[in-house]
């Protein structure tokens, strides 16, 4: 543990397209806040393997599954009081993942304004306050695309290259448009996040981000 002046309930959460590293650094980053981290659920998700398999017919449930365990996973992080690290935003799910499937598609106008209307009501409730801080990680394509290969799950390696590329600029475009919090943004060629020197570099600036907030904010 390092002595920090982020306050100890902080919601420090991370975002970044599939393959920049967000769960290593969400691990580390709470283990040396003595934060708790919370994880996206991929494991166990009933249709994860049958989404990549088939888009079309499966991107609405996918959504709407990850919407549920987002909301249980926000109420849990509230209630608890602590500080948290958060691998994932709800943000991304809605602004980039469903509206991806939306305009490719994948997703009926029906499906998405129901979607939509849900994920409103959900972050209309006080168990959805604004994260402390929001990191982007970032990195160039080829990059990504190497890491995504390293981790080597079939259902990603499979997928087709221009559907990385799409998801690439729209995670761009979200980020250039991003307002509900704060927002540091790091490039992943420039750290190194099993290093503690290069994560307590991190916090620092998670520190500095964190204090002109609370000086625009009084």
């Amino acid at each position: 543990m390092i002595e920090t002046t982020i306050k100890s309930n902080a919601l420090i959460t991370l975002a970044g397209t599939v393959g920049v590293g967000k769960s290593t650094l969400t691990r580390n980053l709470a283990n040396t806040l003595k934060f708790k981290a919370s994880y996206e659920k991929v494991d166990g998700n009933p249709y994860l393997e049958d989404y990549y398999s088939n888009f079309k017919q499966w991107s609405f449930h996918l959504q709407v599954y990850f919407l549920a365990e987002r909301f249980k996973q926000q109420k849990s992080m509230f209630e608890s009081g602590y500080g948290y690290v958060q691998d994932r935003s709800i943000y991304e799910d809605v602004g980039i993942f469903a509206k991806l499937q939306y305009d490719q598609g994948n997703m009926t106008d029906r499906d998405f304004e129901t979607y939509s209307s849900l994920f409103e009501a959900m972050t209309l409730s006080p168990y959805f306050p604004k994260p402390d801080v929001l990191i982007y990680l970032d990195g160039s394509l080829d990059k990504i695309i190497e890491r995504v290969h390293r981790r080597g799950r079939k259902m990603e390696t499979d997928t087709p290259l221009k559907f990385w590329e799409d998801l690439y600029e729209r995670y761009h475009n979200w980020i250039n448009e991003f307002t509900v919090c704060p927002v540091l943004r790091l490039d992943i060629e420039t750290y190194d996040s099993h290093d503690p020197k290069s994560v307590a570099a991190i916090i620092k600036e998670i520190e500095n981000i964190t204090a002109k907030e609370a000086i625009l904010t009084k």
